[in-house]
């Protein structure tokens, strides 16, 4: 393998319908020099980015509510609290954010803070989210949010003081990990006063 990790044996697509599932058969070499023969299914969507929108002088953040069948059919028969996000859809991530705050929590923002980018399921699903912060205020509404009913969104949009939303993460009502991650994140750095 000349001082590669993998060499890629075959990839065969499972389904392109929404998104690329494939399966792929590779040669690792491992740590002890050995070469071994796995096979593994990714699932690609695409990248995405998901942004903590946080009034700093109410203390509170805008987090959406809505249905998310493979929560439902692992147990979780509630809709899904979380933070603004989606897709890139061939935008950078700041782009990309920016037009999500707005279609989903109907909020306009110039300029979201990077924080950090993190894979979510390394293990099966190649997309890779960017993480975001951003201010907003009442001013900033210029929408009612909600989503795009064209493509299956029907969000309902929740404004929560911060703290709330915080505890709302360590007991159990919260169980989004991008959005458990951008409260602590908000916990740690202090902007729940």
């Amino acid at each position: 393998m000349s001082g590669e990790v993998i060499r890629i044996l075959s990839e065969e697509i499972l389904s392109d319908d929404h998104y690329l599932l494939k399966k792929t058969r590779f040669e690792l070499m491992r740590r002890d020099g050995s070469a071994q023969v796995q096979t593994r299914e990714t699932y690609d969507r695409g990248n995405g980015a998901c942004i903590l929108l946080h009034d700093p002088t109410r203390k509170t953040v805008l987090l959406t509510r809505q249905f998310r069948y493979p929560a439902y059919v692992n147990g979780h028969a509630a809709p899904l609290i979380e933070v603004c996000a989606g897709l890139l859809d061939e935008h950078d991530p700041e782009t990309a954010i920016v037009k999500e705050a707005a279609e989903e929590c109907g909020v306009e923002i110039a300029k979201p803070q990077r924080l950090f980018e993190l894979f979510m399921s390394p293990g099966s699903v190649t997309e890779k989210l960017t993480f975001f912060a951003a201010e907003y205020s009442p001013a900033a509404r210029v929408g009612a949010g909600g989503g795009l009913a064209d493509e299956g969104e029907d969000i309902e949009v929740l404004e929560i003081p911060l703290r709330e939303a915080i505890a709302m993460a360590g007991d159990g009502r919260i169980v989004d990990a991008k959005t458990v991650l951008l409260l602590h994140w908000a916990a740690l750095n202090g902007l729940a006063g």
